[in-house]
């Protein structure tokens, strides 16, 4: 018998903008508690330090948010040249102090090239993640440090926005980037190349998967709802539960089809791409979940979601 949840049984996506000195988990938490939700989870950790989109998955929602963990993310940034931490951000013990004032703008610009593209970071002891099972975090704030493998990243985007020089100089950058990057390492390695190290002092996340700020819905605004019962509103902020998949193919079955997809079963389709993963959908637009071509051309189910 399966487990009763308390809450409203909604599904949908809100893009919530985090915000500062607050944990995502938090921040989730107290969404869900807002919209009485009987199912919700975040889709990737920003630090309590940073700002911006988080989105948040109800209901049937969660069973997609893999794809914006893995999808790209684009921030806003402003790291300070001359102040190392423990951290690689402002909550970090302040370790060491060398003078930027040598630094100026094209220097920083042609030091920023190096960033650009497929490059490898070391994760930051103070990431998420986990050596044997436990946050990497936790055993840095234990005065542990373990030995961690450099991954692979891309930058398709690290551009200069401002620059304001001096002992402890301010810069001011744009970054679009893939999933797995860390903007903190960005901040160090940039630093130690220049030679006077650097931290994060700002973070801001404008943008997840297809997601942007310009639909970022804030805290305030929730409450002020909630205060008011007006669930519908709340609703209403919603996006689809699909609305993350948008990169994967659009496939539309007729009745029949959809009668045994629905049941787990793979069909066979016309004119459909020959690989990969794809939306599958009614032809009278009711999305059905996640599908996979199989070898034989057939689509095979492999997330469906629950309908009412």
């Amino acid at each position: 018998m399966g487990k009763h949840r308390r809450g409203r049984p909604i599904d949908g996506i809100l893009i919530l903008d985090k915000p500062l000195l607050i944990t995502s988990n938090r921040a989730l938490q107290t969404v869900k508690s807002l919209y009485f939700a009987a199912k919700a989870g975040h889709t990737g950790s920003l630090d309590p330090l940073a700002t911006g989109v988080l989105p948040i998955c109800f209901g049937e929602a969660t069973k997609f948010s893999q794809y914006l963990l893995n999808a790209d993310k684009g921030y806003t940034s402003t790291f300070l040249l001359g102040v190392t931490t423990a951290t690689g951000d402002a909550e970090g013990e302040e370790l060491e102090r060398k003078s930027a004032a040598l630094i100026d703008r094209e220097k920083l610009g042609q030091c920023l090239q190096n960033f650009r593209g497929e490059i490898e970071q070391v994760p930051s002891m103070y990431s998420a993640l986990k050596h044997k099972g436990t946050p990497l975090y936790k055993l840095a704030r234990k005065g542990k440090e373990v030995e961690r493998a450099p991954r692979r990243v891309t930058i398709h985007e690290l551009d200069l926005v401002d620059f304001r020089p001096g002992e402890t100089a301010e810069v001011d950058v744009i970054i679009h980037c893939s999933k797995g990057t860390y903007v903190r390492s960005i901040a160090e390695d940039l630093g130690a190349a220049l030679g006077c190290g650097a931290h994060v002092v700002k973070l801001h996340r404008v943008k997840a998967g297809p997601f942007d700020e310009s639909m970022a819905v804030s805290i305030e605004t929730l409450e002020d709802l909630r205060s008011k019962e007006d669930f519908s509103e709340m609703d209403k902020l919603l996006s689809a539960s699909h609305s993350a998949l948008g990169h994967f193919p659009l496939v539309s079955l007729d009745e029949s089809s959809s009668f045994y997809v629905r049941q787990g079963q793979p069909v066979m389709v016309p004119n459909i791409p020959k690989q990969g993963m794809v939306r599958i959908g009614t032809e009278s637009g009711e999305f059905l979940g996640l599908g996979e071509i199989l070898d034989d051309g057939r689509v095979a189910p492999r997330r469906l979601i629950r309908t009412q």
